[in-house]
């Protein structure tokens, strides 16, 4: 473990923690298991949110729909669906904000951490750069990506690219209502 001159850990180390997650129908001997390296002194990208989790288990739930589709996640961070959904045989382009390098470089060590293959795309909301154009989705992903008012209408520019590039897919999102519950919306194109 590197540390500063003292030989003590830096401090983002002691934040930076990975996390196991389980999926499967027996608790005692899960179907699958995701890990997933976290760091808490990210504002937003490195940290496995609620709403992660309840869509990772909807994908897990819905394993038949997803093996062999073509899947992107948008705002992925730590990437928990996406990783699901390669976990159950989709092919998987994680996406996170192309400023975000760090949080980029974390989906690689978790893809290689999880022994999994998933193409890895900076993919800013609203920006059309040459990227987005290849981009096929059968299902879109999006776990906690309705967070930020000022994103939306880049957001939904992005998805509805998306939905309408790709005639028959669906974006499936689960958003936090920071008063109330989790819930999930299914958008069809």
């Amino acid at each position: 473990m590197e540390g500063n001159s003292s030989g003590e850990p830096a401090a983002d180390q002691l934040m930076t923690t990975t996390s196991r997650h389980q999926f499967g129908d027996d608790p005692d001997e899960p179907a699958i298991s995701i890990s997933v390296i976290e760091n808490m002194k990210e504002e937003y990208g490195l940290f496995v949110w609620p709403c992660s989790i309840v869509l990772a288990e909807y994908v897990w739930q819905q394993r038949l729909r997803f093996s062999g589709a073509t899947v992107v996640e948008l705002g992925a961070g730590t990437s928990l669906p996406g990783l699901v959904a390669a976990k159950v045989g989709a092919h998987v382009t994680l996406t996170d904000d192309a400023n975000k390098l760090e949080v980029l470089d974390n989906m690689r060590r978790v893809c290689h951490l999880n022994k999994l293959h998933c193409n890895i795309l900076g993919l800013t909301w609203g920006v059309w750069d040459a990227s987005i154009f290849t981009l096929c989705p059968r299902i879109i992903l999006g776990a906690d990506v309705l967070y930020d008012n000022d994103a939306f209408d880049d957001l939904f520019a992005t998805v509805t690219f998306l939905l309408q590039n790709s005639p028959g897919s669906v974006f499936i999102t689960t958003y936090h209502n920071r008063r109330h519950a989790v819930g999930i919306i299914i958008l069809n194109s």
